[in-house]
């Protein structure tokens, strides 16, 4: 399906507005709602369905609810909708809008965890096999899950947890087989758009959003609990271009941000931006040892990797050499790691894979590689004591060194991760290149993306208050 004709099934369901009404739920706003179609009828959601959420209001589901070809559902602000079972999924075979904004987010989520938070969202550190955001079996909802008819879906300020589960046997989402865990974005249409901003992503099955295809914007948002021991939180595949940027991902089970060109649809090379992302104790409960690294490139996979935050990852930068990763346009440096330990700093440049050190990291990695930059060897394994603990990002409140088990940090709680004065992240970032804006044909301006280009400052939280949000 061509650009024009995406757009204008967009435009066709979806060009109405409506004022806000007062509601018992939420005060009366004055600014207009985007709406498609006309307003849902009744609480609950089934079957076929497409219209507007109305704004204040909540909504429930308990199965599977398609949103047909050529069909829209919007969820205007401060709407709710929660999952009466597990078995609840968003089946996208059209669009899906999701429009919280800062002041008045939405929420996607189990109606039990949104009305009693303080028993699924713990803020200590805990066992996974016991964490209610973590546990196997603790999804109350399967995910939104996008065929590859699906043309657009623009989730901006809304709260996606706990999501996840199993595929069934019976029915499951097209893409999955029988038992496969449900990734919480499910997106595969090499012409479709995925805007996914400001948004928070708390306990998963898998992968937060996994893409087989499409043109992407992930950009300030927060993941946390990302799985127990198996997926990465934005993994992209075969024909898929756009920009991971200004996200805090925090306790992943592998990876953060992952492309590879792996894949069947062949007429455009993966290609992804990964820039000033914060990645907190990532990669600890991966199955595969060798995962974990949380800025990867793969087979075939091509980008830029700038300005980037790493600590007490299992992983740092990730290129592999087999099958190979597009080395000649894969471009990346001006990234800071911290470790606490020997295990972690002897991995920010994982061996035997082929990622190059650069001299505008932070650490230098002439301070730890014998004989860099001239008589260094791609992939070779080093060891750096010197720099254990060292090159502290000086965040205004986390603890460094980590008090207790470094994997189970994954929660932002009240934590802070904000650059206090003097941090070595201030300053040293890397502007010379340019996001790809791969979604800029979705231009109404409620549902056009937002594109913060690259910090002077490294991590998602620049000093001038433009990256993420929360």
């Amino acid at each position: 399906m061509k650009k024009i004709q995406i757009l204008s099934l967009v435009a066709i369901a979806a060009i109405a507005f409506s004022s806000c009404k007062k509601t018992e739920e939420v005060a009366e706003i004055s600014t207009p709602q985007f709406q498609a179609g006309q307003a849902i009828k009744g609480d609950t959601l089934k079957g076929s369905v497409k219209g507007t959420m109305e704004t204040g209001k909540t909504y429930y589901f308990y199965d599977q609810v398609t949103i047909n070809v050529g069909d829209t559902l919007v969820m205007q602000s401060g709407v709710k909708l929660l999952s009466l079972s597990p078995n609840a999924q968003l089946i996208v075979k059209g669009a899906f809008v999701s429009l919280g904004t800062k002041n008045d987010p939405n929420w996607i989520t189990g109606k039990d965890a949104y009305l009693n938070p303080s028993l699924y969202k713990l803020n200590t550190l805990q066992d996974p096999n016991t964490d209610p955001g973590l546990k196997p079996g603790s999804a109350m909802w399967g995910g939104i899950q996008c065929e590859k008819t699906a043309t657009l879906v623009d989730i901006k300020y809304t709260h996606l947890d706990f999501s996840g589960g199993t595929a069934s046997a019976s029915n499951p989402p097209n893409g999955y087989t029988s038992g496969a865990a449900l990734f919480s974005i499910f997106f595969q249409n090499p012409d479709g758009y995925l805007i996914l901003e400001d948004c928070w992503i708390y306990g998963t099955t898998s992968d937060v959003v996994r893409g087989n295809g499409g043109k992407f914007h992930i950009m300030r948002n927060t993941v946390e609990k990302m799985s127990y021991n198996d997926g990465d939180a934005f993994n992209v595949k075969n024909s898929s271009v756009g920009d991971f940027a200004y996200n805090l991902i925090m306790g992943t089970a592998k990876g953060g941000t992952k492309a590879s060109n792996k894949g069947t649809y062949g007429a455009v090379q993966t290609n992804i931006n990964m820039y000033n992302n914060t990645y907190i104790a990532g990669g600890w409960r991966s199955v595969d040892p060798d995962r974990g690294a949380n800025v990867n490139y793969e087979q075939g996979a091509r980008g830029n990797a700038y300005n980037n935050i790493m600590v007490n990852c299992k992983t740092g930068l990730r290129v592999l050499e087999n099958p190979l990763a597009d080395t000649l346009n894969c471009h990346y440096g001006y990234n800071l790691s911290y470790g606490d330990s020997l295990s972690i700093v002897n991995r920010i440049y994982p061996a035997p894979h082929i990622a190059r050190p650069n001299s505008h990291d932070i650490p230098n990695p002439a301070t730890f590689y014998p004989g860099f930059p001239s008589s260094y060897t791609l992939g070779q394994a080093y060891s750096a004591p010197a720099i254990v603990g060292q090159n502290n990002p000086k965040f205004v409140n986390f603890p460094l060194p980590a008090v207790g088990v470094v994997s189970l940090y994954n929660f932002v709680g009240l934590y802070n991760f904000h650059l206090a004065a003097g941090s070595p992240a201030i300053g040293a970032g890397y502007t010379g290149f340019t996001p790809m804006n791969a979604t800029a044909p979705v231009s109404n301006e409620f549902l056009k993306a937002t594109v913060t280009p690259p910090s002077k400052d490294l991590g998602a939280f620049p000093t001038d208050g433009t990256g993420n949000q929360h």
